[in-house]
């Protein structure tokens, strides 16, 4: 008994609820983008993601467990793409186009509304423990989100901006990239673990997210500074 309570006493538990904020805001930010691509496909005509049952906002049936794992250590990732199948659309090349903005764009969407939501409750809420770990998960939520949109528009097979760049390539191309887009989903993985988009990335992210603070009057330092409940704890006396 006395060791469980040494193992209690020694815990990080404020760390490991971050953890959990950081996951929920990943889980979230995943779900939004896929759900955005699911319901644009079905409105350009092809229902396979709604047959897929894909059109939900159950993070499990979006969530690619390594694509996870890179948001929540990265602040990059990807999720289970959901299902489409051209021969619906009209127009294939660009209804697939559109398809895939629709996931990025649903992203910044969101980060906009989570840091005008943190601009409103850091106004008005009276600043307590619970408005503390809310604006951490919002301001969670606004970097994982701008990182995840941005992140798909690298113009990388499978990734959205890959969509978008082959919709301009000739009709031979197009599908013969498409055949071997599994092919460099390792060599995607491969290039994130070595960190070679980390530069480029934290650089349009933090601008993509200056601009959306901006006119959310919601401080980027602030953003950053949610991102560690124990440092904000330490000055506020909250913990």
């Amino acid at each position: 008994m006395s060791s469980l309570h040494e193992f209690a006493a020694h815990m990080d538990w404020w760390g490991l609820l971050s953890l959990l904020i950081s996951g929920c805001a990943a889980l979230l930010c995943i779900t939004i983008h896929e759900l955005a691509h699911g319901l644009m496909a079905c409105r350009l005509g092809d229902p396979t993601a709604k047959e897929a049952k894909r059109l939900t906002l159950n993070p499990i049936r979006h969530i690619d467990p390594i694509g996870l794992l890179m948001m929540l250590v990265a602040k990059v990732g990807w999720a289970k793409p959901v299902p489409v199948d051209m021969r619906y659309f009209r127009r294939p090349k660009r209804d697939m186009a559109l398809t895939a903005l629709a996931g990025p764009a649903s992203n910044f969407l969101l980060a906009l509304i989570a840091l005008a939501l943190c601009s409103l409750i850091g106004y008005f809420a009276p600043f307590n423990l619970a408005v503390l770990l809310l604006l951490c998960f919002l301001s969670h939520v606004a970097l994982l989100s701008v990182g995840l949109g941005i992140f798909n528009l690298i113009p990388i097979s499978p990734l959205d901006g890959s969509k978008v760049l082959l919709a301009l390539l000739p009709d031979k191309i197009y599908y013969m990239i498409l055949r071997y887009e599994r092919y460099a989903m390792l060599l995607l993985v491969l290039l994130t673990i070595l960190g070679v988009f980390q530069h480029p990335l934290s650089v349009l992210i933090f601008g993509v997210l200056k601009n959306l603070c901006h006119l959310t009057r919601f401080p980027l330092p602030a953003v950053l500074a949610y991102q560690d409940i124990s440092y904000l704890l330490s000055l506020t006396g909250l913990g």
